[in-house]
Parts: C-alpha cells; structure tokens; sequence
C-alpha cells in the first residue's frame, strides 16, 4: 500500500507599507540671489496596510536639507517631507537637486527633486 503525503504551503499575505505621494517634483520658481533660501513641502499618505518608516532621507548636495516625519505613519495617514534649498554661494541659474528617501515601504528607495532658477543680485 502506497501512502501519499500532500504539504500544502500558504504563505500569509505580509502587511507592507506603501508610500504615494501628490508630487515628485517641487519648484520653487524664480527667486533672487538676494533672498537665497527657499523652502518646500512634499506630502505623502501611507497607502498600504502596514504602518511606513522613512529610515533616512540624503540630498545630493549641501544645499538642500530635507525634514521629514519621523513617527511611523499609520495606513491611510499622511506625513511631509520639507527640503530648504539655500543658494547661498551659489552660481545664480537653475538647478536640479534631489533627495532619495529610505523606508520600509513596499517601494523601499524614493527619489524626489526640488527645482528653480535663482537669479543674480
């Protein structure tokens, strides 16, 4: 007599987080030389099912800093992202920076860009 073992496997769907936000890009249009810094804000909502951590967020260069929600966002929930652009020192011109988020989120690595065109004093 034969005995036949069936294994049935079923994997539990895992929670995740998903981040969505309104915009990737920000522009802060055309400001002076003489007033350099400028402030943005991105806002996003924890479109998942799990609660989102933003681990780190880097700017590509010193000039930008970004601020972002550091308590967990529970699903549905929204948090920000605030990046300060200061051209000081800066050649008078348009830019490009950006800023690549970390988080545990289903898509784990963001990247969003702040843009305008400071002109010269």
């Amino acid at each position: 007599m034969m005995s036949v073992l069936f294994v049935f496997c079923v994997a539990a769907q895992d929670k995740q987080a998903e981040i969505t936000f309104d915009k990737t890009t920000y522009n802060f249009g055309t400001f002076s030389e003489n007033d350099p810094v400028v402030e943005g804000t991105f806002t996003f909502t924890n479109t998942g099912d799990d609660l989102l951590v933003i681990h780190q967020a880097v700017a590509s260069c010193g000039c930008t800093v970004p601020e972002y929600t550091k308590e967990p966002v529970k699903p549905g929930q929204k948090g920000t992202i605030k990046v300060t652009y200061n051209g000081k020192g800066k050649a008078p011109g348009k830019f490009k920076k950006s800023i690549t988020l970390r988080t545990n989120a289903k898509t784990e690595m963001v990247r969003l860009f702040v843009e305008g065109d400071m002109t010269a004093k």
